[in-house]
């Protein structure tokens, strides 16, 4: 947060915040007409639910999608238009991979799955969130990162329990 300037700041919540809000808004009056629609979110477990040191302006981003999400899912859900919202975890990307092997190894190690994520688990979760289907489900959030969330709260659970 010390090194990124006000500008970064600034592009980080345009594109994660502002750009989800205005991307939804756009597409409001095709799914009014249509007299149903989907808006399926893809967030992140940082900020809503987890923390990195360094990334506190997209953990606030991604924060933020989730209070328009819940906001949105309420005033749109009478028009038939559902919103919710993909959470995921760490997921093996070509980016992760500049890392090396190594460091996926270690990062797979964090998740009680053993493996990272692949972008089909979390297309898999948007289809269906998209889906017919999933007609009764708004201001959701599905998390989809192996069991790492639930791991991160026992672990801090656990550490509590063993000074005591």
């Amino acid at each position: 947060m010390r090194e990124m300037t006000d500008a970064d700041v600034d592009d980080v919540l345009a594109v994660n915040l502002r750009g989800t809000i205005l991307t939804t808004k756009a597409f409001l009056p095709a799914m009014e007409r249509a007299g149903h629609g989907r808006v399926v979110l893809t967030s992140s477990i940082t900020g809503p639910t987890t923390g990195y040191s360094g990334w506190s302006p997209y953990g606030a981003s991604q924060a933020g999608q989730l209070g328009f999400l819940r906001s949105a899912a309420l005033e749109l859900a009478p028009a038939g238009i559902t919103v919710n919202a993909v959470l995921p975890g760490n997921v093996h990307t070509e980016k992760l991979s500049d890392l090396g092997e190594d460091y996926l190894r270690r990062m797979a190690a964090t998740i009680p799955a053993g493996r990272l994520g692949e972008t089909s688990d979390i297309a898999h979760a948007v289809l269906y969130l998209a889906s017919d289907e999933a007609s009764f489900v708004t201001g959701q959030t599905l998390t989809v990162d192996g069991g790492q969330t639930p791991s991160i709260h026992s672990c801090a659970v656990s550490t509590r329990s063993s000074r005591g």
